[in-house]
């Protein structure tokens, strides 16, 4: 019980790796403040965490509502807010020649200003309980794919918020701002986008070794279990850091001499 007590939102965890996330820190002993655009999904996740550990909340991530509502709610419903997870994302293919403005805004408004905007307006909250925020980015953040491109720039962004509210909201207050930057995900939306793009029904148990060293790719679970550490009081004043989780290192890569690059 690492979270007993504590009161948590978790953006978009009505699927993959915030769903997750979610049922992780039940399991641990918190509350959780569900959020997610179906109603449907997020009843699902309802039922089966209970609705004695967690509420759910429908609503889009940009409006202007959404942070005071999502806030609100976890005071009203649990008496205090302890930690916000922006897990929240827009995955979308995008390059040079196919991201417009209006396009760059939307990917940015989603996956980089909400998040800041919900810390914002949880802050007078996180200040009371001395609480956390984490962060869920993603390796793209480095400098991503060619295709990524929207996507991938979103992500850095994100990256340099967590560094600069890592360091001057645990030097006003006390309160933590940590990332984790998934690598490749087995989430049932990449599951589906990858069909999408061609490949079989099983690509996921056809991974070259290059790709993916241990034979697969990780699961929404394991990325769970990482965010407890950050969540919890275990992780006592770090604060500003970015933990990549991924089965080889984004930098100074000792690649094969067969290496093949897998579309």
């Amino acid at each position: 019980m690492r979270l007993k007590d504590k009161v948590i939102i978790v953006t978009g965890s009505t699927t993959g790796i915030g769903k997750a996330i979610a049922k992780r820190c039940v399991a641990e002993g918190a509350k959780v403040v569900l959020h997610g655009l179906e109603q449907d999904l997020g009843e699902e996740v309802l039922a089966e965490i209970g609705s004695d550990h967690a509420v759910f909340h429908q609503e889009d991530i940009t409006t202007d509502t959404c942070p005071t509502n999502l806030v609100n709610l976890a005071v009203s419903r649990f008496g205090k807010l302890d930690a916000v997870v922006n897990n929240a994302a827009l995955v979308i293919a995008s390059d040079i020649h196919t991201t417009d403005r209006a396009f760059f805004q939307k990917v940015l408004d989603i996956n980089t200003i909400s998040p800041f905007l919900l810390i914002q307006k949880a802050l007078p909250e996180l200040i009371k309980t001395r609480g956390s925020v984490l962060n869920i980015g993603s390796i793209n953040a480095w400098s991503g794919e060619p295709n990524l491109l929207a996507y991938s720039v979103s992500k850095g962004a994100i990256m340099t918020l967590t560094g600069n509210l890592g360091d001057s909201l645990m030097r006003e207050y006390g309160i933590r701002v940590n990332q984790i930057n998934p690598g490749w995900v087995l989430t049932e939306r990449e599951t589906e986008r990858k069909k999408l793009h061609g490949l079989s029904e099983t690509w996921y148990e056809e991974l070259p070794a290059i790709i993916a060293p241990s034979g697969r790719i990780l699961s929404p679970e394991e990325i769970a279990a990482a965010s407890i550490f950050w969540l919890s009081d275990e992780s006592g004043p770090v604060s500003g850091q970015v933990l990549t989780l991924e089965q080889h290192p984004m930098i100074g890569r000792n690649l094969p001499k067969d290496n093949k690059t897998f579309k």
